[in-house]
């Protein structure tokens, strides 16, 4: 159990700017085995902005809590998913090579295609979130936040990595996981689905891995694999493709 939370906590102090104990490290062998849990780091993420949402909801109008509790996830997070979505952006709208494509995406200066992609995503995002009715807005962040989180992990799964520099810190938890943290990570990330009254909720899986599947396909295309900024890429647009599929089936089922 200790070594599961430690596990756990490796997560949590990879992908968040949550506070954990000092004895917590960047441990290559839990960073890779932390993996299973970023469906769980999703939850807790998610909770967070769900709770700004509420809380604001009482004295702010519907548009500016929407907009804080979306300050409230990227802040806890660093943007470090936002930030690997708009570096791919970057990458595959300015690289034609494998090298130049990375090259940029490992650059720190966000350029046009980032800055137009990121702000079209989060716009996206926020008007998806307008359209949820309002008392399912909590439940509707924490889902999109922990199920987007476990289909970026199934591009770890099924692309290899690609990006071979040894000071990659993303390495050791991109690299080479099995189907057991696959499975654990899936568990974990469907949790929140089970608190929608309809079971053809889960049925916004199938348009969730199907976004995977396109960027995976853009991945093999010009990298022959995947970096850890394409995880994030994955996981932030799954996670507007949830918000938009939970639309859709509200509005014709």
């Amino acid at each position: 159990m200790k070594k599961e939370i430690h596990i756990f906590f490796t997560a949590l102090m990879f992908f968040t700017r949550i506070p954990c104990p000092k004895w917590v490290d960047h441990n290559p062998t839990y960073l890779k085995k932390s993996s299973r849990y970023f469906s769980l780091v999703g939850i807790l993420v998610g909770s967070i902005a769900a709770l700004v949402f509420y809380g604001a909801s009482f004295i702010l109008p519907l548009e500016i809590a929407l907009l804080l509790s979306m300050a409230s996830s990227i802040y806890t997070t660093g943007a470090f998913h936002e930030d690997g979505f708009a570096d791919v952006c970057d990458g595959l709208g300015g690289g034609w090579t494998k090298e130049k494509i990375l090259l940029i995406m490992k650059d720190s200066t966000l350029g046009t295609y980032g800055v137009i992609g990121i702000g079209l995503l989060l716009a996206i995002k926020f008007s998806a979130l307008r359209e949820v009715p309002v008392h399912y807005i909590p439940l509707t962040i924490i889902s999109g936040h922990s199920l987007s989180r476990f289909i970026a992990t199934t591009l770890l799964y099924t692309h290899p990595y690609v990006r071979e520099t040894e000071d990659s810190k993303a390495k050791p938890a991109a690299k080479n996981i099995g189907i057991d943290i696959i499975i654990v990570s899936g568990l974990i990330g469907m949790i929140p689905l089970l608190f929608f009254k309809s079971p053809f909720v889960l049925l916004v899986i199938i348009p969730m891995y199907l976004s995977k599947m396109y960027l995976g396909a853009k991945f093999t295309k010009w990298l022959g694999g995947q970096t850890g900024d394409c995880a994030g890429a994955v996981q932030q647009l799954s996670e507007v493709i949830f918000y938009i599929s939970l639309i859709a089936l509200w509005t014709y089922i």
